[in-house]
């Protein structure tokens, strides 16, 4: 049976059975693993499209590589809401494929979704991406791995902050949740190391995949006299292309898409989520205990940044690369003081130094000095 008649099939069963009806419906979980003992069966579920340029593709490129691992099988479900859709999908792939490791991807899918379906399946791994697991309060067979990609975020602010000429920049956001403000904030700090006179507009959409808002954002932003957009949307695809047909320097995100801006594309901020995915991979199999907690950065290979695109310059990318060899090495600090908010308030006072590991910036709730918005 092909792949896309399997996905056919569960969602029509899906469609049809509610969550307690799929799980009396179906073969049982012994029964469907003894089916693939010789595999780890592993599935994977995004909330959008597989080939969106953005979060979802960076996700199914990790996919695609543990598919070529000895003794794995993997399937996937794209385009699953964050609502109890994605808790059917993984009762469906629990009972149906066999699956005893899930990579639900969307940070929407944790509380409650993961959450209660960890409590159901106790011998069945849940691993997400970018919530905050907390110990003694969430289940054991339940984890969140996530990679500091604020770093290459810093970064691209670096290269954004030689390539400005109007000293405003742009970021389209989705939502002000403490993973987008941390990326805001890192782009902000990297472009006023270049240049503290420069500023970043923010606009929020409201959810991760709004293409039309995402242009208008773009083109807003563009007409008030940005010359430099990034953004943290599932897809950056239209807020690229809009730069590239507007005639401005972008920076990428999640994953490279380099491709479509051929004249305006700088570097860009990606994921490699194959990291993780390995790790895991490699613990379902060997029966260790899941890790529950699981972070990196550049240094342990979790995030990477784009090739520099024809328009960076060789003091920029001097400067950009300085920067990242010290954060290979573990010695630089983004977030440090005496640090502002963009109220006047400080959030970091001087001589406080918060490392990339410290768990207080994921629960980040505030826009530092220079971005041009709200939370």
């Amino acid at each position: 049976m092909s792949e896309s008649i399997e996905r056919l099939d569960r969602r029509t069963l899906l469609k049809r059975l509610g969550m307690a009806g799929v799980v009396g419906a179906l073969a049982p979980l012994g029964a469907r693993r003894a089916l693939a003992a010789d595999k780890l069966v592993v599935g994977v579920i995004y909330v959008g499209p597989r080939d969106d340029y953005g979060y979802n593709q960076a996700q199914a490129q990790a996919a695609a590589a543990i598919k070529k691992m000895s003794g794995v099988s993997v399937v996937e479900q794209e385009k699953v809401p964050e609502t109890t859709d994605v808790q059917k999908t993984m009762g469906s792939m629990i009972e149906q494929d066999g699956a005893t490791l899930l990579f639900p991807t969307s940070f929407g899918y944790f509380d409650p979704h993961i959450l209660r379906l960890a409590e159901k399946y106790p011998k069945i791994r849940f691993a997400h991406c970018g919530g905050l697991w907390t110990e003694g309060k969430h289940p054991k067979n339940a984890g969140s791995y996530f990679g500091y990609i604020d770093e290459c975020q810093y970064l691209n602010g670096v290269v954004a902050g030689h390539a400005s000429k109007s000293k405003k920049l742009g970021f389209i956001a989705a939502k002000p949740i403490p993973q987008v403000l941390r990326n805001i904030n890192a782009f902000t700090l990297g472009a006023r190391s270049v240049d503290p006179k420069i500023t970043t507009q923010l606009i929020v959409t409201g959810d991760w995949s709004l293409p039309i808002k995402e242009a208008e954002a773009a083109n807003s932003l563009i007409d008030q006299g940005v010359d430099v957009l990034t953004c943290h949307v599932d897809s950056p695809k239209v807020v690229v292309e809009s730069a590239e047909r507007r005639g401005i320097s972008v920076c990428g995100y999640h994953a490279d898409q380099a491709a479509l801006a051929p004249r305006g594309y700088l570097t860009g901020a990606e994921w490699n989520w194959i990291t993780p995915y390995t790790l895991h991979v490699k613990d379902a199999i060997a029966g260790k205990p899941m890790v529950n907690f699981l972070r990196g950065g550049l240094k342990e290979g979790f995030v990477k940044t784009s090739v520099y695109g024809k328009a960076v310059s060789a003091a920029a990318r001097k400067n950009a690369d300085t920067v990242k060899a010290q954060m290979m090495k573990g010695d630089y600090v983004i977030f440090k003081g005496p640090l502002k908010d963009n109220t006047g308030k400080t959030v970091i006072a001087a001589g406080a130094a918060h490392k990339q590991t410290e768990v207080t910036l994921e629960q980040m709730n505030y826009l530092v000095e220079g971005v041009i918005g709200k939370v």
